[in-house]
């Protein structure tokens, strides 16, 4: 599929997806190039009159591209809570469980996520799978602890490696932190190997996001698009 037939299909699920949003919301916005689209349509509601009673994003690529229309974007500590966040994800299964983090900034989307009343991902067809596969799982860990924390995953077989920015040096969150890539082929039980990163000393969090999608919007490469809700 070509890049501009990509794009129309993945404006067609931003579109439905601005559609959720509502005056005097709490919005959450994420990031990626789905979301870009959501944050355009955005601005085409503000035009017609929209107003929100405040917005949070994760990524700083979303706040400029909000604020460029006009809105102002607020901490998550300076909300009570969300009403609505749209955010993608790198993989979503048939359960609405997914990876998250690719953009390292996994922590934020989590606390966002979870301080959310709904959660709505926008994704296209390739991030659709039957079970979590295919995508390295992020760790995000601290400096101190974080040869520690790598040898004790990989005495666990979980294959970590530090993600690396382009000049080889160890790429750092918003936060100071390293990420540790887990090379998976497939994660059998998420909800196990979730639980054992929660348990682990060091690790400050991880891209398995279990139980927090509420409606999954996927543009279909025949055009279609899914909705999907838990």
């Amino acid at each position: 599929m070509d890049q501009a037939k990509q794009d129309e299909l993945k404006k067609a699920a931003a579109k439905k997806a601005a559609a959720l949003v509502e005056d005097g919301m709490v919005l959450g916005v994420g990031t990626g190039s789905t979301v870009k689209f959501f944050i355009d349509e955005l601005g085409k509601k503000k035009e017609a009159g929209l107003t929100l009673k405040a917005v949070v994003t994760t990524s700083s690529r979303s706040q400029k591209q909000l604020e460029d229309y006009g809105f102002t974007v607020s901490p998550l500590s300076e909300v009570d809570q969300v009403d609505l966040t749209v955010d993608g994800a790198d993989r979503v299964d048939g359960q609405l469980n997914g990876i998250k983090g690719g953009g390292a900034a996994l922590t934020l989307e989590k606390n966002v996520a979870v301080n959310s009343k709904k959660n709505v991902w926008i994704v296209d067809e390739s991030k659709v799978v039957d079970h979590l596969s295919g995508f390295a799982l992020p760790v995000e860990v601290l400096p101190i602890s974080c040869m520690q924390v790598k040898k004790r995953l990989e005495d666990e077989g979980l294959k970590p490696e530090f993600r690396l920015e382009a000049g080889g040096q160890r790429l750092k969150t918003h936060y100071g932190n390293y990420i540790l890539d887990l090379k998976l082929d497939r994660i059998p039980v998420p909800s196990g190997l979730a639980d054992y990163l929660d348990h682990t000393v060091g690790v400050v969090e991880h891209g398995l996001f279990l139980g927090i999608c509420d409606q999954v919007i996927i543009a279909r490469d025949n055009g279609d698009i899914e909705v999907r809700s838990r």
